[in-house]
């Protein structure tokens, strides 16, 4: 095994969360065909109990898919996310970047103060700049933190509506689902005091 390869491999594997490909080049060095070393070590690992994948822009170890029942565990857990947690975390996903008025309309209901902190502790969600609009809202989009917990390399591997009202998920109906867009895309009220 070359000493790039080694390299590559003992990077991936102290990192506590996917490194970008930029970061892995400049560590490498500027001449290393890093696409090829990814590839050769995906394959290296491909039928091991660990696999290399893409996840959140970045590169990371995770546990092959297949052996996942086996290494299930119950424990308590001790916070759950609320309903409206839920429902506010799904907004943001689909809608950002989203002001807490949006996200309200959307809902059909205000939202509680704690429930976009609750979010904010979770490392999922973050602001991101100020709406050019009265009161300046703050916009809030999905983290990186986001896209690793929920397995995902980006925000294009969302489920859409159509997979969402199949599984069981999406219990309303095509015009509810048309109003809160076209609601997104009216001009809100500036929200009181964003968090």
């Amino acid at each position: 095994m070359n000493e790039r390869l080694r390299l590559l491999e003992a990077l991936l594997f102290a990192a506590p969360e996917p490194l970008a490909e930029a970061e892995l080049a400049l560590r490498l060095g500027e001449d290393a065909d890093l696409a090829a070393l990814l590839r050769e070590l995906a394959e290296a690992y491909a039928e091991r109990g660990v696999n290399l994948v893409a996840l959140a822009g970045g590169w990371t170890f995770r546990t092959a898919p297949d052996l996942a029942m086996a290494l299930k565990s119950e424990r308590d857990v001790t916070r759950r996310l609320s309903r409206a947690a839920v429902e506010t975390l799904a907004i943001i996903a689909y809608h950002q970047p989203v002001t807490r008025a949006e996200i309200e309309t959307i809902r059909g209901v205000g939202l509680a103060r704690g429930t976009l902190d609750r979010l904010l502790e979770s490392g999922w969600v973050q602001p991101k700049g100020r709406r050019e609009s009265p009161g300046r809202p703050l916009n809030w989009v999905t983290t990186p933190q986001f896209l690793v917990h929920f397995g995902l390399e980006s925000l294009k591997e969302l489920p859409g509506v159509e997979e969402l009202r199949q599984s069981g998920l999406l219990d309303i109906g095509p015009a509810v689902l048309g109003e809160a867009l076209s609601a997104r895309d009216e001009d809100a009220e500036p929200a009181e005091d964003e968090e």
